[in-house]
């Protein structure tokens, strides 16, 4: 076996949503998920089919984030994997119902932060093993930065 870090690619704006599911329909429904959740949101989202023809089965809206997804699904090569890219929505906007989605096993990271993904690869395919999203925490908050917190939540209207 030998295990391999993916550094996946995406635009600053955007934040992304990793998993894994099982069934050729996922591509489809979580175009749905996506296009209903969130008005105004563009998206590409694709899909390693992992078994039969084991094509990389794309959707979306946005030709740019759709080529990306493509991109960033190919360089991993996990069978069974997924990820969303998306602009002007968050992953809290449509994670849950990415999680409801019938086909959907697990999902290994929703973020806009720089992500690596740990890989296994043996004879028969390649695997996620896990994600390292963002970077090593400095310190513990402090006051000054429960208030920073806080009033970020009230401008993006997550909080009254």
């Amino acid at each position: 076996m030998e295990i391999k870090v993916v550094k996946l690619e995406y635009p600053e704006n955007t934040n992304i949503i990793l998993g894994q599911s099982h069934f050729i329909k996922t591509a489809e429904d979580l175009y749905e998920i996506m296009v209903s959740s969130v008005p105004g949101v563009k998206f590409g989202l694709a899909f390693n089919e992992a078994s039969g023809v084991c094509l990389i089965r794309a959707e979306g809206n946005d030709h740019k984030l759709k080529t990306l997804a493509i991109s960033n699904i190919k360089g991993i090569g996990a069978g069974h994997a997924f990820i969303i890219i998306m602009e002007n929505a968050f992953p809290i906007n449509v994670l849950n119902a990415v999680k409801q989605c019938p086909e959907v096993c697990r999902i290994f990271c929703a973020t806009a932060n720089p992500v690596e993904v740990v890989v296994a690869e043996t004879k028969q395919g390649r695997g996620i093993l896990g994600v390292i999203d963002g970077l090593t925490p400095k310190g513990v908050e402090g006051e000054e930065d429960v208030e920073v917190r806080k009033k970020f939540l009230r401008t993006i209207n997550y909080k009254l």
